[in-house]
């Protein structure tokens, strides 16, 4: 009889997917070490790079069939760090800092908000409408903070006389990551189907825009973006209680039919 062994399973873990994740933690810790150097430019472009290769990991993965546990979790870290700790350190070390204690719980609140909301998305994962974001992505929020900073020194912004106002706008970015608020994730759209040439078109002029002055292109759209989720969630409350009103009308009785019951 010939004697089959079972071969031992390998153990190991993806390298294609974790490479870009790798990639997106280092890009965030490059931020953070570039704005502690005074190079915030370098590091704001650090961040929309980790932003890159936070889109880049997932899709791959799935592409390619190498989704795992650990590859999840790697990428929840990492992201913690590329977009709930970066930000707020290079906005702090940029401008913050002149607020005072105002300005370091700004900045906390921040990261805070960044932790939580990677938590109870991992937690949503599965039950979640995949068509849209429950509060503003960290991702989203990190570019807004990096823009900022970006167009700030770009344009010769004195960050330190703007600390308080700028202040206000790093903490209301963290507290959209933890609201109700709902976001189009886009991941609806479908990628492989066919579109029409004017989208190709639009395309085009987005690309051609971000090249023509990416800092404020990329602020100004994000932070869109960011007011599009209070404008999406209030048309749904509109709608839903648009059929309320619908279907108590429609549970009422009708006056011809009360009078005529009378009658009898």
């Amino acid at each position: 009889m010939s004697d089959y062994r079972k071969k031992p399973r390998r153990r190991g873990f993806y390298l294609l997917p974790n490479l870009l994740t790798t990639g997106g933690l280092f890009a965030g810790f490059y931020a953070i070490v570039a704005s502690m150097s005074g190079h915030f430019d370098y590091a704001a472009i650090a961040i929309f790079i980790a932003m890159i290769m936070d889109g880049l990991d997932g899709r791959i993965a799935r592409m390619t069939g190498t989704q795992s546990d650990f590859g999840a979790e790697y990428d929840s870290l990492a992201d913690m760090v590329a977009f709930a700790v970066a930000p707020a350190v290079v906005v702090y070390n940029w401008s913050l800092h002149d607020a005072g204690k105002f300005g370091w719980i700004a900045a906390f609140i921040y990261v805070a908000s960044g932790a939580l909301r990677l938590a109870r998305f991992n937690t949503q994962v599965g039950t979640a409408d995949k068509r849209y974001f429950q509060g503003l992505a960290s991702p989203s929020a990190a570019a807004i903070c990096a823009g900022l900073v970006w167009l700030g020194v770009d344009y010769g912004w004195d960050g330190l006389y703007y600390a308080v106002p700028f202040s206000v706008l790093v903490m209301v970015a963290g507290l959209l990551m933890v609201s109700n608020f709902r976001y189009s994730s886009f991941k609806e759209v479908d990628w492989k189907g066919r579109v029409p040439f004017m989208a190709i078109l639009a395309l085009v002029i987005i690309f051609a825009l971000i090249a023509w002055d990416p800092p404020i292109v990329l602020f100004v759209g994000f932070s869109l973006y960011a007011l599009s989720g209070p404008v999406l969630t209030l048309r749904r409350l509109k709608d839903i209680r648009a059929d309320r009103r619908a279907r108590r009308q429609a549970r009422k009785p009708a006056p011809s039919e009360t009078s005529s019951d009378s009658d009898n």
